[in-house]
This record gives C-alpha cells, structure tokens and sequence, in this order.
C-alpha cells in the first residue's frame, strides 16, 4: 500500500501551530525565570553554614530530581485541588515547571558559586562592602556569566518540556498536533511538522543563546 502524503491539511492549521509554540516558549521562559529565583536561593542553601538550610535544599533538589515531571504535572494539577487550592491548567503547569527548573539550576548555580575565587569577596570587603552587596553586586554577576552555557542549555531542555503540558490540554504545540491529527488522520504530517516547528525553534533559541554568551564572557 502506497502512503500519499498531504501536508496541506496540516499547514491549514499553521495558525493553531505557531500560537501554540508561541505558548510553549513564554511557558518556558517564565518557568526558568522563576525557576532561576528558586534555584540560587536553594544553591546558596546548599553551601549555607547552617545545617537546616543545607537539609532544606537537599531535600528539595533530590525529591524533584528524581521525580518524573509528568507525575509532578499531575499531582499538581489534580492533587491540589483536593487539597483546597485550585489553579488554572497554566499557572499549575508553569509552577510545576519552575520548581522542577529550580532542582536542576541549583547543581548550575552551586558549581558557579564553588568556581568563583575567594578573592572577590575579599577584594569586596576590603572596599567596605558588606556580605548582601558583595552577593548582590560581585558573586551573583560573575557566577550567571560563568554559568550561561547551562542556563542556555536549560531552557531549551524546558522549552521541550512544554509538550508535557499537552497532558492536562494547555494549549500548545503538541496539544494542536494531537488535536489536528485525529481531526485529520494524517498522522505523519502532523507529527513531521511539530517535529520540525520543535528543531527550528530550538536551533534558533541556540543560536540566541550562543551570541548571548559570546558577548558576555568574561575574557581571560
């Protein structure tokens, strides 16, 4: 039997595909922004003096570390509620999201910290700065550029994630494919084409990414 492809019945969809990447690509960077915050905070839980810091953030980063993140999706779109809070197919998919970013960001986060000299906060006190500014303005700047190659690699990695969401119908990319394909029965255009919409947007954020880190390297 000879398959006759038909992207046409695809393609008339085209605007169901791109506002659905478009999502997929605010999820993911609202996610990693906010999983950003959670991720230095716990990383400087890690690496903190105090023993129930340390405790806090470990167990924080091995619970969601090893948790698949479709059973994260799922607990907290229909465990919640039971629970008496209830949100939206969005917000419960971009919390879930910037929490399991947060796991990952703080390993990014910590091996930053670990790497950066002493002699910054040093050099830090010794113009008068206090332990808050020092962070602030010196550590925290310094250890996000020498970090920017595994942000980048990061966000790509959440913005294929977002497919993920499909299973409680945000409205992405993948959820119009699925929609498209037994609207239509052209299962291999369809999943052709949200294969290739998923590699171009991911070769273009690469490519973002690397001018991005180009310009900001620190030169040694």
């Amino acid at each position: 039997m000879t398959y006759h492809f038909d992207f046409a019945v695809v393609w008339r969809h085209e605007n169901l595909l791109l506002s659905g990447l478009g999502l997929g690509l605010v999820l993911a960077l609202v996610s990693i922004l906010i999983g950003c915050i959670i991720g230095l905070a716990a990383a400087f839980g890690v690496l903190s003096r105090h023993r129930i810091f340390r405790i806090i953030a470990t167990v924080y980063v091995t619970t969601i570390r090893n948790t698949p993140i479709l059973v994260l999706i799922l607990l907290t779109y229909f465990a919640l509620p039971e629970l008496g809070l209830r949100l939206g197919k969005i917000q419960s998919f971009i919390i879930t999201l910037s929490v399991y970013a947060g796991a990952y960001l703080t390993e990014v986060f910590r091996a930053g910290l670990v790497a950066i000299p002493r002699g910054l906060r040093e050099a830090g006190l010794a113009i008068g700065l206090t332990e808050g500014q020092i962070r602030r303005s010196v550590i925290i700047p310094v250890m996000i550029r020498n970090v920017l190659p595994s942000l980048g690699n990061n966000f790509i990695s959440l913005f294929k994630d977002t497919s993920l969401a499909a299973a409680i119908a945000v409205p992405e990319l993948t959820f119009y494919a699925r929609k498209i394909n037994v609207e239509s029965f052209r299962v291999i255009e369809t999943w052709m084409v949200a294969s290739l919409m998923y590699v171009v947007a991911c070769l273009i954020i690469s490519t973002a990414l690397r001018f991005v880190e180009r310009r900001l390297a620190i030169i040694r």
